[in-house]
């Protein structure tokens, strides 16, 4: 077997702030790591340039019937598939933001570590997933250096897509291999290796900008409220209905005739409201301005 050489990655180094980490008490270890975690957005901020280019990448393509691939191993994989499925429901999404995890689904709920290994696998995952030269295909890696993702990204180049990486090691491998690379240094974890705690918030971090920046950029916001929301649960349809009524300043009850009018289509008794016009124009002035409201009204 080949020796992987992880000496340099900053993820495997020790943290000298916890080298007793085993005789501290509870509240001292709390405290450390709330320390440790209050860095993270500091070192998000850091690479805000280099997510600014992702998600104007993103929003092009999605724009013109792409999609957002993340693909990643284990809490990196998940944390992609954490972000792509919370889409549907709250931007009403279908196909439009996914998720690829080394090991396949069933790797979500039971680790398979040994899968982040085989970068021929990573390589046909984006063949199974039909990636095309119209879409985006993000990296995770807290390492840097994982085959599987690495693997998918070279494939995902060959085809023509726009490859990005997000990484918690500087000067990472899978950066070289990505158009556009996200490189964090987040130093040390608490316990040595342990990317599921500072690199994986971090991660996090960084999805919930490039998903929700992107879908704001392609229309599924009015000002500051979710209006392409799927009302799937009461709470949805409740949250729907004040939407209208923060948006267009009218009663319950309008709110609620018109959501109803309008097949529960948020966005659609928003425009309707506040041009005072039918469900039909409404609809069409939405379809003439890509979904955006504030067009769709000031047109």
């Amino acid at each position: 077997m080949t020796k992987v050489d992880i000496s340099n990655l900053v993820t495997e180094t020790r943290s000298p702030k916890t080298m007793n980490l085993d005789d501290m008490t509870v509240g001292e270890i709390l405290k450390t790591m709330n320390e440790e975690d209050a860095l993270v957005p500091l070192r998000v901020r850091e690479v805000l340039p280099q997510i600014e280019i992702a998600v104007t990448k993103i929003i092009e393509a999605l724009k013109v019937g792409g999609r957002l691939f993340y693909i990643g191993s284990g809490t990196s994989g998940r944390l992609g598939i954490l972000d792509a499925v919370e889409c549907p429901p709250t931007f009403s999404t279908t196909t439009e933001v996914n998720g690829i995890i080394a090991g396949g689904p069933d790797a979500f709920i039971q680790a398979k570590e040994g899968a982040e290994d085989n970068e021929e696998q990573g390589m046909q995952d984006i063949l199974d997933a039909q990636i095309t030269d119209k879409d985006v295909v993000v990296g995770i890696a807290a390492s840097g250096r994982t085959p599987h993702t690495i693997g998918a990204l070279k494939k995902a180049n060959e085809i023509g897509a726009y490859t990005i990486s997000i990484a918690c090691n500087p000067n990472s491998k899978v950066g070289k291999v990505a158009k556009l690379a996200i490189d964090m240094n987040l130093g040390p974890e608490i316990i040595t290796g342990s990317t599921r705690l500072k690199s994986g918030t971090a991660q996090k971090l960084v999805l919930n900008m490039l998903s929700t920046v992107s879908m704001i950029g392609i229309g599924k916001t009015y000002q500051n409220l979710m209006v392409d929301v799927k009302s799937s649960n009461e709470k949805l349809v409740e949250r729907s209905k004040r939407m209208i009524m923060e948006a267009t300043g009218c009663e319950y009850d309008i709110a609620t005739q018109n959501y109803e009018e309008c097949g529960r289509q948020v966005k659609l008794a928003i425009v309707k409201i506040l041009l005072n016009c039918s469900v039909e124009e409404a609809k069409e002035r939405l379809e003439m301005t890509n979904g955006f409201v504030k067009k769709a009204i000031e047109k």
